[in-house]
């Protein structure tokens, strides 16, 4: 979950990338609750404590009440939270439309269950609001510095926390958020192929749903070359230029 203070904005003349990160980390309560329950989270504001706590304003939305309740009474309940206070349900239409129930929420947790401060201290500068469905959480985030820089700090970021993180979305830094855009054009045939069964076959959800043995076996290559055609599509979607070095 996120334990940043405020959202950063981005201007000026600064090189980097607009990255959405798809990310599982350990010991998450809000990672758990909306893979048990079929329900979301919109995370707004964080702070610390002076207990050195998180207090967190979230918004959860499901498709009905009952689903609702269902999510929070979760929440409540995890060992991973120590209150959850709930400030009232705010219907956003009157139609049964799938997350049309929503609740505001004030959610107190531990820091060391957030991936936050880690992205931070990596240079991910958290660049909106952040959503949590089925077990992911999804970031969009600013980085600075080239494309292999970034691809590293993520994998230290992997080794660090023992997270999965994807990405879903790149776009140039003078992009607004409207402006992302899926790079999986600029894949060859057989990293695309690699990239979209790996996602089809839930390879990135926690937990995995299958192995890259298994994604190698159905491609009909051996698991070191389904993991260089997965890493290198990883490295051209980090690319906002599309070329590899």
């Amino acid at each position: 979950m996120s334990s940043t203070s405020s959202t950063t904005t981005t201007t000026g003349a600064a090189e980097g990338t607009r990255l959405t990160l798809e990310i599982w980390h350990p010991d998450c309560w809000g990672l758990q609750a909306t893979e048990a329950v079929d329900a979301g989270l919109l995370v707004h504001t964080v702070h610390r404590t002076l207990d050195e706590t998180v207090k967190g304003h979230f918004t959860a939305y499901a498709d009905t009440t009952a689903r609702l309740d269902e999510f929070v009474a979760f929440v409540d309940d995890s060992p991973l939270t120590y209150s959850t206070v709930e400030l009232g349900q705010r219907p956003t239409g009157t139609a049964p439309d799938p997350g049309n129930v929503t609740r505001e929420l004030f959610v107190e947790y531990d820091p060391e269950h957030s991936i936050s401060d880690t992205l931070v201290s990596h240079g991910f500068i958290h660049d909106a609001s952040v959503r949590v469905e089925a077990g992911a959480e999804h970031w969009p985030v600013f980085v600075a510095g080239g494309r292999a820089e970034v691809r590293d700090r993520l994998d230290t970021i992997r080794a660090e926390t023992d997270a999965e993180i994807s990405i879903s979305s790149v776009a140039p830094a003078a992009a607004d958020s409207a402006e992302r855009f899926d790079r999986t054009d600029r894949l060859t045939p057989r990293q695309r192929d690699a990239f979209e069964l790996a996602c089809e076959r839930n390879y990135y959800a926690w937990p995995r749903e299958t192995s890259a043995r298994e994604l190698a076996a159905e491609l009909g290559v051996s698991k070191t070359t389904l993991l260089e055609h997965l890493r290198t599509a990883e490295a051209k979607l980090l690319n906002p230029d599309g070329d590899m070095d």
